[in-house]
């Protein structure tokens, strides 16, 4: 192929962007910056019953959050537009009426009462996927079927009616997809799929075969619940003699359940408690809320590269990838064929990697944003050091607050299963000691010198530092467990520390 690589990822603006759409998108912006070519984003809206208020800006805003940039779309336009389906209709027709010219497409007048007839008729006789094909069409009423002076009274006198492709009763569909090979389906298994609907609109099937040819696309990846649709798209290019330029198809592997038994959805990722939107989605119709990744605290590079590798690896074992060095590796003969299952764990370990990789400084403008929320007031050197103690211990930047906030605000009350083994009169001793030497020193209060000065208080009462240890974190964090010691005592400050020893040794009895 000589022509310069264009792709495009066409969602419909219905709700918020599945993750799964999310992926094929990455998919096309990988190929396309890959092969040096183009990533256009089409608004496929010809489904005007299924339009949600604010859809289409939700598609945006998701995209430019991940870096997912479009080189042509209905906000950055190239020459192929509009980008919009429902902006494109008055081409449509003519295409269809080019089918139906050249006998490869027709009129069908048949009322929704009809149809279910039909079906009926078609249940009764056990036929396991009733349809309207090469067959059933000889006793519908359409254009094959009616007198040409009476097909053409019902047209003009306004009556409803659809158009239909006409699919051969006996002809094998080939096509060689990238990902799986040849693929042939025969005409018998297709139905004659609507065209034109009777409000004017263009379906799917033929919106996105004229548009894909009037601009340009060279590459189809899309999901492979679009599998079955393909040899229908194959015929529809034969039709119109396109076939030249008919783009090559790439069909990529499902979402699975994270136990692997079926295909994601919204209402598995509810019960598992996770997200499966990039961002929060509220439906404007029912008012129900869905979290996305974004808001759950999700890193936007995490994401992507946790993204990429459903479905798709480098051939070695390297798993950290930036956008530009997947973009290097990126290749669509590496996509596998199976459905990739949907592992919560890997994505909040890929956050953890970024988060980590993260410089302190960066990590507490996070922190200071959410203490702000909280009314509390901290400077930016404070906040970097809570930072760089607690990145090891965070998945999400919102756990930097969450699992670190004792050392802003002093512990009220004492894990008990602790207090009960380890308050005992040698903790008391060491700590009673600890406090004293601590209110008399005057010096720059470092981890090296909380350390130096406690170790100094065991000694000197003849006590093994490593008996009391968990009862001194107790006493200053409230619980037994956590970051190194001796820098959250320098963090904290030596006279919160002597504050937060006082109220232990008042609040806690001794054990034993």
């Amino acid at each position: 192929m000589n022509r310069e690589v264009r792709v495009r990822f066409a969602p419909s603006p219905t709700g918020a962007l599945h993750i799964g759409g999310v992926r094929t998108a990455l998919y096309n912006y990988l190929f396309a910056r890959k092969t040096n070519g183009k990533f256009l984003l089409r608004i496929e809206d010809t489904d005007q019953t299924r339009f949600v208020p604010g859809a289409e800006e939700y598609i945006k805003e998701a995209l430019d959050w991940l870096g997912i940039t479009p080189d042509e779309s209905p906000w950055n336009p190239g020459d192929c537009g509009p980008y919009r389906q429902s902006e494109r209709k008055p081409m449509y027709m003519q295409y269809a009426m080019d089918l139906v010219e050249k006998g490869h497409a027709y009129y069908a007048f048949d009322t929704a009462e009809e149809l279910e007839a039909m079906r009926e008729r078609l249940t009764a006789a056990r036929v396991v996927s009733p349809q309207y094909n090469s067959i059933t069409r000889t006793q519908m009423k359409n254009s094959l079927t009616l007198p040409e002076d009476e097909v053409k009274a019902r047209l003009a006198s306004g009556e409803p009616y659809v158009i239909r492709i006409k699919i051969p009763r006996k002809e094998e569909v080939r096509l060689n997809d990238l990902i799986r090979g040849w693929v042939m389906v025969h005409s018998s298994t297709l139905d004659d799929k609507v065209l034109m609907k009777s409000d004017g609109m263009p379906t799917y099937h033929l919106a996105n075969i004229v548009d894909d040819h009037l601009m340009g696309i060279t590459h189809v990846i899309r999901g492979e619940e679009w599998l079955p649709s393909a040899p229908l798209h194959v015929l529809l290019y034969k039709y119109f003699g396109w076939e030249d330029t008919m783009p090559q198809f790439a069909h990529l592997p499902l979402l699975l359940k994270p136990d692997g038994n079926g295909k994601l959805s919204k209402r598995d990722a509810d019960k598992h408690g996770f997200p499966v939107f990039p961002m929060d989605w509220t439906d404007p119709n029912s008012g129900e809320k869905a979290m996305g990744f974004k808001e759950q605290g999700y890193l936007k590079e995490a994401l992507i590269n946790f993204l990429a590798f459903l479905g798709w690896n480098p051939g070695d074992h390297r798993e950290m990838f930036t956008l530009d060095e997947l973009v290097e590796a990126f290749s669509i003969e590496r996509i596998g064929k199976s459905g990739t299952k949907f592992d919560i764990n890997k994505a909040k370990w890929y956050n953890e990697q970024y988060l980590r990789a993260k410089t302190d400084e960066d990590l507490a403008a996070y922190l200071i944003a959410d203490l702000e929320t909280e009314g509390i007031q901290i400077d930016a050197d404070k906040a970097a050091k809570i930072a760089h103690i607690m990145k090891e211990r965070a998945t999400f930047p919102a756990d930097l607050w969450k699992e670190g906030k004792f050392m802003l605000i002093a512990p009220m009350e004492f894990d008990e299963s602790v207090a009960s083994k380890k308050w005992n009169q040698e903790a008391v001793t060491v700590l009673s000691a600890y406090k004293e030497k601590l209110s008399a020193f005057s010096g720059e209060f470092t981890p090296e010198v909380a350390k130096s000065i406690l170790e100094e208080a065991a000694e000197a009462n003849g006590i093994k530092l490593g008996k009391v240890m968990q009862a001194v974190r107790l006493a200053a964090t409230g619980v037994g467990a956590g970051p190194d010691l001796m820098a959250v005592f320098s963090i904290i400050g030596k006279d919160e520390l002597v504050s937060r020893i006082s109220l232990a040794l008042a609040k806690l009895p001794v054990q034993g």
